[in-house]
């Protein structure tokens, strides 16, 4: 499970931001010249852009332009995430999953996960819903909402949730399925994901002392 979450790699997934300087930094930054993008995106990052304080937090994080430190690929990556940037949070997320700058917090590292696949990111909602079908960091064991989140993953393009789902759907029943199906058709981004299914609400009752 840690591993499948590692093998997730930190994609840019910028908001599109059109500010004079940003687009010049991610050109270079495609093209590999990270001094020239970190030049560009700096200014703005230190004025609270979350595109430009991500673009710097991956920078820091695989060491592109930069000496790697993963202490200041934290700091970067939490200025942008505390101000709802989607792969920011995922990233802050993961980092928090595996220790890796900070003391390992599954609570925390559950939340930043759901808050990154509540605002559509796709990897969010890939690792979510392995800690569903899990049973991983408190998460509950939920087949439903597993098949729900790799629907809404593999429609933003992860292709491992397409894998995942067609496994985990030979364990499941018609039912089932077709709760996820509705849950995942009703769903769109900034919307709240839910917390477990409907079934999974029953199972827990019953296991309930009377």
């Amino acid at each position: 499970m840690k591993k499948q979450i590692l093998g997730i790699a930190f994609g840019i997934g910028l908001h599109g931001a059109s500010i004079a300087g940003f687009a010049e930094g991610v050109v270079a930054y495609d093209r590999h010249d990270y001094v020239l993008a970190l030049r560009e995106v700096a200014p703005l990052a230190d004025a609270g852009n979350a595109d430009a304080q991500h673009l710097i937090g991956l920078m820091y994080y695989m060491g592109r332009g930069v000496t790697r430190d993963h202490t200041q690929a934290f700091r970067w990556e939490h200025k942008a995430a505390v101000q709802g940037h989607a792969a920011a949070e995922y990233v802050i997320g993961a980092m928090y999953y595996t220790g890796n700058a900070v003391s390992r917090n599954q609570t925390l590292a559950v939340s930043w996960f759901r808050k990154a696949a509540q605002h559509g990111h796709p990897d969010a909602q890939y690792a979510l819903g392995l800690m569903y079908r899990y049973h991983v960091a408190g998460v509950p064991e939920d087949p439903v909402i597993a098949y729900m989140l790799w629907n809404l993953a593999a429609a933003g393009g992860n292709r491992n949730a397409e894998s995942q789902r067609a496994d985990i759907a030979r364990r499941m029943t018609e039912e089932q399925i077709a709760q996820a199906q509705c849950l995942s058709r009703n769903w769109r981004p900034g919307m709240p994901l839910p917390a477990q299914s409907r079934d999974n609400q029953t199972a827990i009752s019953m296991d309930l002392p009377p």
